[in-house]
């Protein structure tokens, strides 16, 4: 049997937090924050990923 792949996307963004939930953030807050307004900021906050994305999250990072 071939060796189990992580997304190599995936494992730079998703972690798993202390309690094991799974946690990444969302994009947009990198460069050019003078003229986004202050919501698209403020909406960039980490975000714990919902109860029904946890399966498509661990076979995209299996080892997590």
């Amino acid at each position: 049997m071939p060796k189990m792949k992580s997304h190599s996307g995936a494992k730079k963004r998703i972690w798993r937090t202390g309690s094991g939930k799974y946690a990444f953030k969302r994009r947009g807050r990198s460069h050019l924050l003078q003229q986004k307004s202050k919501r698209q900021k403020r909406l960039n906050r980490t975000v714990v990923a919902h109860s029904t994305n946890i399966r498509p999250l661990q076979s995209l990072v299996p080892t997590l």
